[in-house]
C-alpha cells in the first residue's frame, strides 16, 4: 500500500516541480481557496492557538492572520514539492544568506556548529546553507511512517550534500564525527512541542509556559559546539533571506537552558513582527500550565 501511494502521488509532485514560478503559485492560489475554505485544514487549531497567543486581537484581526497564514503555508508546500527540480543558481537567488561571514568566522573556531532552526518562514531551502561552509552538513528530521516517501525527502534535502539524521541517530552520528575529527553543522528544528516526561524543561514561548525541546543545547554544551540560530525572513513571495545569529561561541559557559531560552526569544521576536509566517497548524501548546 506503502509503495501504490508513493507511485500516484510521486508524479503529481514531479510535474508540479517543473512548474516555472508564475504557475506554480497560481496553482498555490487554488491549493489556498481549497485548503482554507473547502477542507478547512487544522482551522480550530490555527484559530485555537491564535487567539492563546494574541488574546488582545480582534476576530477580524485573526483571521486576517490565519488567511496569510494559510496561504504562505501553499506557497512553502509547492516550494517543497519545486525543490525536486529547482537549480542551484536559482535555489541561491531565492534563499539567500545575508552574512555568509559569520558562518566562515564560526568555522575558524575549529568547533562543530549546532544550527539552530524554528518552524518560521521556509527551512526547505536553507539546504543551500552547505554552499557557504565547509563543514559537512546534517539536518536532523522525524522519520516518515512512509519508506518510500522517507527516501524521496531524503533524496531531495540532499541535494546540496547536506545529509538526514533521524531523531535516533542523532546523538551516535554527531559523536562519530567528533571521534573521527569531522567538523560538522546540524541543524534542529526545536520549537515545537516535546513529549512530556519528568525531565522535560518548561518555559515560557509567547507568553505561555509550556515544555520546550533541548536536544539541541545539551548537545552543544556536552561536545563544545558553538551553537547558532538561523533567523529565516520571507521577503516576498518565491524569496527568502537568512541571517545567523550566534547563541554561543562557547556553549559550555551558559547555564543550563539559557541558550533554548535565547533561541526561543528570538523566534518569538520575528512571530511578533509578521506572525502569518509562523506555522500555526502544529499543537505547540498542547501541553501548558
Amino acid at each position: 500500500m506503502q509503495f501504490l501511494v508513493y507511485i500516484l502521488v510521486y508524479p503529481l509532485l514531479w510535474m508540479v516541480s517543473k512548474l516555472p514560478f508564475r504557475l506554480l503559485y497560481l496553482l498555490s492560489d487554488g491549493l489556498y481557496l481549497l485548503l482554507y475554505y473547502v477542507v478547512g485544514y487544522r482551522k480550530k487549531v490555527v484559530t485555537e492557538n491564535l487567539k492563546l497567543v494574541f488574546p488582545q486581537k480582534t476576530d477580524q484581526e485573526i483571521t486576517a492572520i490565519k488567511k496569510k497564514f494559510y496561504k504562505h503555508l501553499c506557497d512553502m508546500f509547492l516550494e517543497m514539492a519545486k525543490t525536486m527540480t529547482i537549480s542551484e543558481k536559482e535555489l541561491e537567488k531565492r534563499f539567500k544568506i545575508t552574512n555568509p561571514k559569520e558562518l566562515k568566522r564560526l568555522e575558524k573556531l575549529n568547533k562543530s556548529i549546532i544550527l539552530i532552526f524554528g518552524h518560521y518562514a521556509s527551512w526547505e531551502w536553507s539546504i543551500v546553507l552547505q554552499n557557504y561552509i565547509n563543514f559537512k552538513g546534517f539536518a536532523v528530521y522525524k522519520k516518515l511512517a512512509n519508506k518510500h516517501f522517507d527516501k524521496l525527502v531524503r533524496d531531495i534535502r540532499s541535494k546540496y550534500s547536506t545529509t538526514l539524521i533521524s531523531t535516533k541517530e542523532t546523538i551516535h552520528t554527531i559523536t562519530q564525527n567528533e571521534l573521527t575529527g569531522t567538523k560538522s553543522i546540524t541543524g534542529f528544528l526545536s520549537d515545537q512541542s516535546p513529549r512530556l516526561s519528568k525531565e522535560v524543561y518548561w518555559s515560557t514561548f509567547m507568553g505561555i509556559k509550556a515544555p520546550c525541546f533541548t536536544g539541541a543545547e545539551r548537545l552543544a554544551k556536552k561536545l563544545d559546539f558553538s551553537t547558532a540560530y538561523l533567523k529565516v525572513n520571507k521577503v516576498k513571495r518565491g524569496y527568502y533571506e537568512a541571517e545567523i545569529i550566534t547563541l554561543a561561541e562557547d556553549s559550555r559557559i551558559y547555564k543550563d537552558y539559557e541558550l533554548t531560552d535565547l533561541f526561543l526569544r528570538e523566534v518569538e521576536k520575528q512571530i511578533y513582527e509578521a506572525p502569518e509566517y509562523y506555522f500555526w497548524t502544529h499543537k505547540r501548546w498542547k501541553h501548558r500550565v
